[in-house]
C-alpha cells in the first residue's frame, strides 16, 4: 500500500519552481529552515502564557461596562471553555502535523487550499495587528510613568520594534528564554497584586454598576441584561487571547509530539487561574464600577481614593513587563505564520527566507515595519486590538472545524495524542467561536468591517495569483497531497 501511495504522490503535478531561487526544491527548503529542537515544554508553556499575560493587566475590565460583573463572569467562563476545547483540539492536530504552519497547516489538509489560506490569513490579522496595538499601550505606560522624559510615544514604538525584533533575529532559543523571564516577572506581579487586593475585598462592590432597566433580563448582576453577556464575549477572551499560537513553534520544539500537548494544557491552566484571581481581586477591591473604564484597572483597584502606594507603583511597572512579554511573543507568532504561508507560496516566497541563525528575517522585519507604521499613524490601540480579535475568532472557528472534519474523514489517521471528548470538544469550540465572532460586531462594527476589507484584499491576491503558484514540497502541502493520494487509493 505504501508503494501505491508513493506512486500516487509521484503523479501529483510537480511544484512550481521557486522564482529566481534556482536549484532544486531541496535547495528551496534549505534556505527556509528553522532551528529545530530549540524549545522544550517549559519554554513552550512560557510562550503560551506570554501571548496572553498583558490582557490580565488591562482591557478585560471594559467587559464590565458592557455586561456588568455577572455578564463578564459568564462571558469569561464561556470563552474559557472555548479556549480549553480549542487548545485540546489543537494539541491533537499539532502532533499530527508538527510544523510552523500551525492552524493553516491543519486547515489545509481538512478544508483544502482555500480553507488553509482563510485560516492562515485570519491568524496573520491577529498576530500582526495585536503587536501594533500593544506597542501603543507600552508607549502610554512609558509616558504615564515618566520614563526617559518622553512626551511622545512614537520613539517608544520604534525602539520596541527594533530591540525586540533584534532579539528574535539573534535566535529562537534566546528569544524564548527572554520571553520566559519577562513573563515570570509579570505573573509574579499578578499574584502579588491579588494578595494585596484581596485584603480589601468587599463582595458588595461586585454588582455596583447602575442597572439599565430597559435592558431585557437586567438586574444588579446583569445591569445590561442578557445581551450584555454576549457583548462581553470579546473581553472575556482577553484572559486567553493568543494561547492558541503555541503550535506555531512546533517546528522549533524538542519532541513536539510530547511537548506540545503538555505545554498547551499547562499554559491554559495557568491562564485560567490568573483570570480567576485577577477578575475577583480587581473588582472586589474597589467595586466593578470603579474599574470598568480604567486604563490601568489593577492600579485603580489598589489605590482607590488614597493615591499611589508602593504596591500600586510596583504593579504599574509590572504591567509594563506584561505588555512587553505579550508584544515580544506575538511578534514571534506572526513571523512563524507568515513564514509558513510564504514557504508554501500562499504569500510572496521571499518572506520565508531564513538567516544563518535560522530566523525568518524578512518575516520579522516587514510585519514589524507595518506594525510600527500603523501604531505611529493611528495611535488607536483599542481599534487595532478589536480588528485582531475579529481575525482570531475566524481562525478559531476554522481550526475547530478542521479537527471535526479530520476526525470524521480520516478516523484512522495516526494521532499520537487524542483530544478528550473528540468531536464533541471541537464542536463546542466551533459554536462558541462563531458566537464570539458575531459578538465583535456588538463591540466595534468599524473594526469588524476593516478586518473584512483586509480579508477581501488577501483573498483577491490568492484567487488571482498565489493559488496558481503553490509549492507542493512545503511540509503542509505534502501533508495534504498525501491525504489526496490515500483517498484516491481507497476509492480504487
Amino acid at each position: 500500500m505504501a508503494d501505491d501511495i508513493e506512486a500516487r504522490l509521484s503523479a501529483v503535478p510537480a511544484p512550481t519552481p521557486p522564482p529566481k531561487d534556482g536549484g532544486s526544491h531541496d535547495d528551496y527548503l534549505e534556505r527556509r529552515t528553522l532551528r529545530r529542537g530549540s524549545a522544550g515544554w517549559l519554554l513552550l508553556t512560557g510562550l503560551g502564557v506570554a501571548y496572553v499575560v498583558s490582557g490580565d493587566f488591562s482591557g478585560w475590565n471594559v467587559g464590565l461596562d458592557k455586561g456588568g460583573f455577572g455578564g463578564l463572569a459568564i462571558a469569561t467562563v464561556l470563552m474559557g471553555a472555548m479556549y480549553a476545547c480549542l487548545v485540546f483540539s489543537l494539541a491533537e492536530l499539532s502532533t499530527i502535523l508538527p510544523t510552523a504552519g500551525g492552524g493553516y497547516g491543519f486547515a489545509r489538509r481538512a478544508l483544502g487550499p482555500w480553507g488553509g489560506f482563510l485560516t492562515g490569513t485570519a491568524i496573520l490579522i491577529e498576530y500582526i495587528l495585536a503587536p501594533a496595538a500593544i506597542v501603543i499601550f507600552i508607549g502610554d505606560y512609558v509616558e504615564s510613568l515618566g520614563l526617559f522624559g518622553l512626551t511622545s510615544s512614537w520613539p517608544v514604538y520604534l525602539g520596541c520594534f527594533i530591540v525586540f525584533i533584534g532579539v528574535h533575529l539573534w535566535g529562537v532559543g534566546e528569544a524564548l528564554r527572554f520571553s520566559l523571564v519577562v513573563t515570570a516577572i509579570a505573573v509574579a506581579a499578578l499574584l502579588i497584586f491579588a494578595v494585596g487586593a484581596l485584603t480589601e475585598f468587599d463582595a458588595s462592590g461586585l454588582d455596583d454598576i447602575p442597572v439599565d432597566a430597559s435592558a431585557f433580563g437586567s438586574n444588579s448582576w446583569l445591569p445590561m441584561g442578557l445581551l450584555g453577556i454576549w457583548a462581553a464575549f470579546p473581553f472575556g477572551m482577553w484572559f486567553f487571547l493568543g494561547v492558541e499560537g503555541v503550535p506555531l513553534a512546533a517546528e522549533e520544539a524538542k519532541d513536539p509530539v510530547r511537548s506540545m500537548p503538555k505545554a498547551l494544557a499547562v499554559s491554559m491552566g495557568i491562564l485560567a487561574l490568573l483570570a480567576l484571581i485577577t477578575f475577583f481581586a480587581a473588582t472586589g477591591a474597589q467595586g466593578a464600577d470603579a474599574v470598568k473604564s480604567a486604563g490601568n484597572p489593577l492600579v485603580v483597584a489598589l489605590e482607590g481614593e488614597g493615591g499611589p502606594t508602593a504596591l500600586s507603583r510596583f504593579v504599574n511597572y509590572a504591567g509594563l513587563a506584561g505588555l512587553v512579554a505579550s508584544f515580544f511573543s506575538l511578534i514571534y507568532a506572526g513571523s512563524r505564520q507568515l513564514f509558513a504561508l510564504s514557504r508554501a507560496g500562499y504569500l510572496p516566497r521571499f518572506l520565508s527566507l531564513t538567516s544563518k541563525r535560522k530566523a525568518p528575517y524578512l518575516g520579522l522585519i516587514i510585519p514589524g515595519a507595518i506594525g510600527f507604521a500603523l501604531a505611529a499613524a493611528t495611535g488607536n490601540g483599542a481599534r487595532m486590538l478589536n480588528i485582531a480579535v475579529f481575525g482570531a475568532t475566524i481562525s478559531y472557528a476554522l481550526m475547530a472545524l478542521s479537527h471535526i472534519v479530520l476526525r470524521r474523514r480520516e478516523p484512522d489517521l495516526e494521532r499520537p495524542y487524542r483530544t478528550p471528548g473528540g468531536v464533541l470538544t471541537s464542536s463546542v469550540a466551533f459554536a462558541l467561536a462563531l458566537s464570539a465572532l458575531v459578538a465583535t460586531f456588538l463591540v466595534d462594527k468599524d473594526a469588524a468591517f476593516i478586518a473584512l476589507a483586509v480579508y477581501a484584499v488577501a483573498l483577491a491576491y490568492f484567487a488571482l495569483y498565489s493559488r496558481h503558484h503553490l509549492v507542493a514540497s512545503a511540509p503542509e502541502e505534502e501533508f495534504a497531497a498525501l491525504a489526496q493520494a490515500e483517498a484516491e487509493l481507497t476509492r480504487d
